[in-house]
């Protein structure tokens, strides 16, 4: 190939990674989405952001109206005989805020958020150590990822290698954003916004990667409480985003919210999720199969810092 056929198939690959081509890069989900335990976990009360554990055992998500500890509390399930136990409030709750839960794809910690005393302000990050069936003491993620503004949704990347979640401190694009942190050496590095343009004047939040570690799903809206809320995907094209495409049907319907995208490490190629439909009394939990675009073999720009 010469190099202006070169320089045109370039050009293309770009167009559709940005959104040229929709049928090529959407991400494909399965028509039908399945709720998850319902009457143990998908209940009349908001249940947000499932989690799995790696060997599929056990479940972990958060209510906000479920009377509980606190406010927000996390809950817990496990699979027993083919069945899911009775939901019992998590032993590392406490009466304030603590949601957003995140199994890391080894097993071996679980993330989650808290407003509890002892960080900076607001909802900061934590996690805590998985010990079989029981969890260990609540750790603070330290100042590198954690600010005085409020920190939401953590997820650890397939490879462990990057933090991915979403704070509304200062210098932002406006509201939420979504932040990326390195991990070095077991170290979180200084978090920084999402490169490209993913993050907006709306609110980004509620964010996961897929299972191929670049691909995001993410929820948006305009303003928390008065406006709808929907989910995109967005690819990284070397180390940016595009904005993201809304996700079709059954994760969004055009008229309800959906949020609290995890990747499901039970079930490769499987996404959960939270929205409220016409089935349900409140916002319940769901999974869905999902396949990405296929992959372009074209270099990565330079990252612009």
């Amino acid at each position: 190939m010469n190099a202006l056929a070169s320089l045109v198939a370039l050009a293309v690959a770009v167009a559709g990674l940005l959104g040229g081509d929709a049928s090529r890069e959407a991400l494909a989900l399965d028509p039908h989405a399945e709720r998850f335990a319902p009457g143990i976990a998908s209940t009349r009360y908001s249940e947000i952001r499932l989690t799995l554990s790696p060997d599929g055992r056990t479940a972990l998500w958060f209510s906000r109206d479920r009377p509980g500890e606190g406010g927000h509390d996390i809950w817990v399930s496990h699979l027993q005989h083919g069945q899911w136990s009775a939901a019992r409030p998590v032993p590392f709750n406490t009466p304030g805020r603590d949601f957003d839960p995140a199994f890391t794809a080894d097993g071996r910690f679980v993330l989650f958020c808290s407003d509890r005393p002892g960080g900076l302000g607001g909802d900061d990050l934590y996690r805590v150590r998985v010990q079989g069936l029981q969890f260990g003491a609540a750790e603070h993620l330290g100042s590198a990822v954690n600010s005085p503004a409020n920190e939401f949704a953590p997820m650890l990347a397939p490879d462990g290698g990057t933090l991915l979640f979403s704070s509304d401190r200062a210098g932002g694009a406006g509201g939420h954003d979504l932040y990326v942190a390195r991990v070095d050496d077991g170290q979180l590095q200084p978090a920084r916004p999402v490169a490209g343009a993913v993050n907006t004047a709306a609110q980004e939040f509620d964010a996961t990667f897929l299972g191929d570690g670049r691909t995001i799903v993410f929820a948006r809206a305009q303003d928390f409480g008065s406006s709808r809320v929907e989910q995109f995907a967005a690819r990284a094209f070397g180390d940016r985003y595009a904005p993201g495409m809304r996700l079709p049907a059954p994760v969004n319907d055009g008229a309800s919210d959906s949020y609290g995208a995890m990747l499901d490490w039970s079930r490769p190629g499987t996404l959960t999720y939270s929205a409220r439909r016409g089935d349900g009394a409140s916002l319940d939990l769901y999974r869905v199969g999902y396949r990405l675009p296929p992959s372009l073999s074209i270099p990565a720009p330079p990252v612009r810092r």
